[in-house]
């Protein structure tokens, strides 16, 4: 009995490595969408460089303005999706699998990169897919026609909830308390810190 318990524990244990499939797969679709981005930011260089062009109408340049400021966003949100696939796929394997020796040894590593639990996991993809979501606003936000006033207030009350949102997460890090207890400090008659 004792033999297998021990055998199927140990099956158990290993089943985790079913994950590499899910960071293989993620690396590759955050690389996919690197490769896409990058490949738009190429495109638009050459779409932009006719916004210098003497034959262009006012109403063609402002066009060319327009567009290329969205598809400028839309390159961000493409660069944000891929870092979402990157974070995701380097917290499985170290959730899973095991450390990433060289992101706990280097100091050049991004903490953005260490993760230690599912919920550390889940906050930083959380931030990440705030962002796209702030990105894509904006993107809609530069299309928006605004016709009636309630347009303006609708605008205006998702501009809001963006800010609410971005306090609520940057509250949220364990970091904050950390750097208001610094400016915390006492302080001198010159208004130095004391140390």
């Amino acid at each position: 009995m004792k033999l297998l318990e021990t055998v199927f524990e140990g099956t158990l244990w290993n089943s985790r490595f079913v994950v590499i499939a899910a960071v293989i797969g993620s690396l590759l679709a955050g690389f996919a969408i690197f490769y896409m981005a990058s490949v738009d930011v190429v495109n638009l260089f050459m779409h932009a460089l006719h916004y210098a062009d003497s034959n262009l109408t006012d109403e063609a340049r402002k066009a060319l303005h327009d567009s290329t400021v969205t598809h400028i966003v839309e390159v961000v949100d493409g660069y944000l999706l891929a870092t979402v696939m990157l974070i995701f796929s380097l917290g499985l394997y170290e959730l899973f699998i095991s450390d990433i020796d060289q992101a706990h040894g280097s100091r050049a590593s991004s903490k953005i990169l260490v993760i230690s639990s599912l919920d550390d996991l889940k906050s930083r993809l959380a931030k990440v897919i705030l962002m796209i979501l702030i990105v894509t606003l904006f993107q809609e936000a530069i299309n928006m026609k605004l016709t009636t006033p309630l347009d303006l207030v609708y605008l205006g009350a998702s501009i809001a909830l963006i800010a609410l949102a971005l306090y609520f997460s940057h509250a949220a890090e364990p970091n904050h308390e950390k750097m208001e207890g610094r400016n915390d400090e006492p302080r001198d008659e010159t208004g130095h810190r004391d140390h």
